[in-house]
């Protein structure tokens, strides 16, 4: 057993959820550094090495044969904290604001009902597979995260990476709607009255 928890896969799921205070306290340390762009980008490194581990996790179990329950737990719990946290300070920040914050008010309520949801379908032993444009999902949320974590330091390197981050954030609340509904619709058919 502690052998299964601790194998390769768990612990990139462990370091995933390690990941995101570290991620913000490079934000509370931004305005004590020298250079804020130093923050920034270290912001940006330890998120995208964490998106990674969100796929190199699940590919390993797979791969390997070392699927967990606790794997199967906190895989989705640690991609929910990671993006979580990353979209409240990058709000908190001013990187989302405006008309923008409603596409991270639809990521954050789609990801709260579908966990809801699965749980709820869990009591009844009912899975519901991940889709492919879940997938898809998750990825474009991811580059439209780390774009706006890039920020102004990002625009200095390459002008409109913020821009681009929030057009990347609205793509994925609308393909977010649509695999919410997708799940909802799959878990309506076990839905008793």
């Amino acid at each position: 057993m502690a052998s299964r928890a601790l194998s390769l896969p768990n612990i990139l799921t462990y370091a995933r959820i390690v990941c995101v205070p570290l991620v913000v306290m490079c934000f509370f340390l931004e305005g004590q550094l020298r250079s804020p762009d130093y923050a920034r980008w270290t912001a940006l490194g330890i998120f995208i090495a964490a998106s990674i581990t969100d796929y190199f996790d699940g590919y390993l179990a797979r791969a390997w044969n070392q699927s967990s329950t606790i794997g199967r737990m906190l895989d989705p719990i640690a991609d929910k904290l990671l993006v979580a946290a990353v979209l409240l300070l990058l709000a908190a920040e001013g990187s989302i604001a405006g008309w923008s914050l409603w596409a991270a008010i639809i990521i954050l309520c789609r990801e709260i009902l579908v966990s809801g949801l699965r749980e709820y379908l869990a009591e009844l032993k009912v899975s519901v597979p991940v889709t492919r444009l879940a997938k898809w999902k998750t990825t474009i949320q991811m580059i439209a995260i780390a774009f706006l974590l890039a920020g102004p330091a990002g625009d200095e390197f390459m002008p409109g990476i913020s821009q681009l981050g929030l057009v990347l954030l609205w793509v994925s609340a609308i393909v977010t709607l649509y695999t919410g509904y997708d799940y909802f619709r799959a878990g309506l058919r076990h839905i008793d009255d």
